[in-house]
């Protein structure tokens, strides 16, 4: 059976619970990881949210997996991770990845704009020219 987008998608947001900020926010405060996933060109390009750690979904499985020598420490399997992307379909993908992976509290945010439009604050990129 060949999967597509559309499939992955649908499995992704099947299990993988979508919060708003407000929701992002209070599970921070109780010592949830808020983890961008985004490549690095947007987040220089948009700024990041406030508190967030930074993994770029092409490397959340050597960055989650404890015996990969490119393991980040600030993803533990007891600690809840909040994702976020641009629009929130990577951060859908990458919370069904980490659930494979057996992190079992992940919630999907959506995008850097549902954190700022929530209330949430936004560290604005750094000037280019600067």
């Amino acid at each position: 059976m060949t999967l597509t987008l559309k499939d992955m998608m649908a499995a992704a947001n099947a299990v993988i619970e979508r919060i708003d900020a407000a929701r992002a926010q209070e599970l921070m405060r109780e010592g949830a990881l808020l983890l961008d996933i985004r490549d690095a060109p947007e987040i220089e390009k948009t700024g990041r949210a406030r508190g967030s750690h930074h993994i770029a979904r092409g490397m959340l499985e050597f960055r989650a997996d404890p015996d990969s020598p490119f393991y980040d420490a600030e993803l533990r399997r007891d600690r809840p991770i909040v994702l976020h992307c641009a629009s929130g379909g990577r951060a859908a993908l990458a919370g069904k990845l980490l659930r494979d992976m057996g992190y079992s509290r992940v919630y999907n945010l959506g995008g850097l704009k549902d954190w700022a439009e929530g209330g949430g604050a936004v560290d604005e990129p750094i000037d280019a020219g600067m």
